[in-house]
């Protein structure tokens, strides 16, 4: 575990200091990255295979290393605003970079979105009841329905979004299983041990013959599924951050995410 990890976990011990102004580190400290040194990333779950790749590449370009912390992106956002020593954030939804945003936390200049989704529901290839739209999910014999914890990941947000709009959310309520992101949702379909679960289709496409995709949600049953980049305002590091952006937003980067399945965008 690298020490610029070992201080992102200490940072959440002290989230409750941070309102006090206790664990800020101050914009005038002095770098403690050496010229050769690394930046971390902190990521949405569903970019863990594509930005693995794309680090590589900075890697390979740069001669810094790349750390990065994967996770559910409210999770991230909340490590960022205790003050983990974090240099890019890429979220799975907008809502958390506008929150970051909003805090003065992120280089609004350096934010652009990157990439698209799609929400997908997702069964076990085998034993699975028959599915083959959202609403589908109500049957009877659909018990257990995996999904991320809206109050953290995004694609429960968009989930959440989908079971409101298409009138679904309070049959579905008592059947639904929450997981800490969307590669718990994927690991417990693939297991069987619920009966679907509500993926990116990304997430899909990594799982291979372990899930199956058995519908696709209505665009206009939610908010567009963006991910946003930017460089964190403290970092540490922001021209090595910045070139992880450009790397990642320019055409290099961009090919690596299509070949994961993300949809490309206009960006901001």
């Amino acid at each position: 575990m690298s020490p610029r990890t070992i201080k992102i976990m200490l940072a959440l011990g002290c989230a409750a200091l941070v309102a006090a102004g206790g664990c800020r580190r101050s914009a005038n400290a002095p770098s403690d990255a050496a010229p050769g040194g690394e930046i971390t990333v902190s990521a949405g779950a569903s970019l863990r295979d594509a930005f693995q790749e794309i680090g590589r590449l900075y890697e390979a370009r740069t001669g810094r290393h790349v750390s990065f912390n994967f996770g559910a992106s409210g999770a991230l956002q909340k490590q960022i605003e205790a003050a983990a020593p974090v240099d890019v954030f890429a979220s799975a939804g907008a809502q958390q970079m506008d929150a970051l945003a909003d805090k003065n936390l992120i280089d609004r200049d350096t934010r652009r979105d990157f990439a698209r989704n799609e929400l997908v529901v997702v069964t076990p290839q085998t034993g699975a009841p028959q599915i083959n739209s959202f609403p589908d999910l109500e049957a009877e014999a659909v018990r257990r329905v995996a999904v991320g914890n809206p109050r953290t990941v995004p694609a429960g947000q968009y989930a959440e979004q989908v079971f409101n709009n298409l009138g679904l959310a309070a049959k579905l309520q008592p059947k639904l299983i929450l997981a800490e992101d969307v590669r718990q949702v994927l690991d417990y379909v693939a297991r069987g041990e619920v009966d679907a679960g509500v993926v990116y289709r990304t997430d899909a496409q990594v799982a291979g013959s372990s899930v199956r995709i058995a519908a696709v949600a209505p665009e206009s049953s939610h908010e567009p599924i963006l991910y946003p980049i930017a460089v964190v305002r403290e970092s540490r590091n922001g021209e090595a951050a910045r070139s992880f952006v450009e790397l990642v937003a320019g055409a290099e980067g961009q090919g690596v995410l299509r070949r994961y399945g993300f949809r490309e965008t206009g960006g901001r």
